[in-house]
């Protein structure tokens, strides 16, 4: 017999109160989500070492590949280690597709999150199921993209489903359905533990706009 994902029905609900609790629970149980984001579907679960575990059978990672983090806002991860030049694009860009990787000098995240050098990689996303979950739940997830190796990232709950059930997820993945996501590359990634801000991942947030709040920061995406 084939044990199909679990889904939680989100089609035509929209707002930033939306009723996420089965969905905080389950989390906070050790499940997995698959849940909507601004890019794609994403597959995440709580930032603890067991989290970190199952998210990484899931999605058969390779050591040293960290995942990031979506947190509900900037004085959540007050903590990690915040540059001028950080605090000024969380300002300027979150809620948004924008990826800040920050020093974690406190080990606010477990390994999986947190890499060997201490860094985390955390962003604030404005879809309202995200707000919602980690609004409602006090609580940040780990976030990865809804795919199998080699294959585009999952835009649709249906899609999402086929992929935890692909990838051997059971009744261990609740599927966090808004229908199809409309197209949007990925979130740009920004590296601001060193001397300057330098962009690591070209994404959805275009260079010229990050320049517009900081003139300096140097464009690393294709080095």
């Amino acid at each position: 017999m084939t044990v199909r994902p679990a889904r939680m029905d989100l089609r035509g609900v929209a707002g930033e109160d939306l009723d996420v609790t089965a969905a905080v629970h389950h989390v906070q149980a050790g499940g997995l989500l698959a849940y909507p984001t601004e890019t794609v579907y994403g597959f995440g679960g709580a930032c603890t070492a067991d989290g970190v575990s199952a998210l990484g059978r899931l999605k058969v990672r390779r050591p040293g590949q960290p995942f990031l983090a979506l947190v509900p806002s900037a004085d959540f991860v007050s903590a990690l280690g915040w540059t001028d030049e950080a605090r000024e694009l969380a300002s300027v860009f979150w809620p948004g597709a924008l990826t800040l990787v920050l020093k974690d000098p406190v080990g606010m995240f477990p390994p999986g999150i947190r890499s060997e050098d201490d860094t985390v990689a955390v962003r604030v996303s404005p879809h309202p199921v995200v707000r919602a979950l980690v609004g409602s739940g006090h609580m940040a997830i780990t976030s990865t993209s809804a795919n199998a190796p080699g294959q585009p990232p999952a835009t649709t709950g249906d899609e999402a489903s086929a992929v935890a059930q692909e990838l051997g997820a059971r009744g261990t993945v609740l599927v966090m359905d808004v229908g199809t996501l409309p197209p949007s590359g990925p979130s740009t990634i920004v590296d601001c533990t060193g001397f300057s801000a330098r962009v690591l991942r070209a994404g959805t947030v275009p260079v010229d706009r990050l320049r517009c709040a900081l003139p300096e920061i140097r464009d690393d995406s294709y080095a």
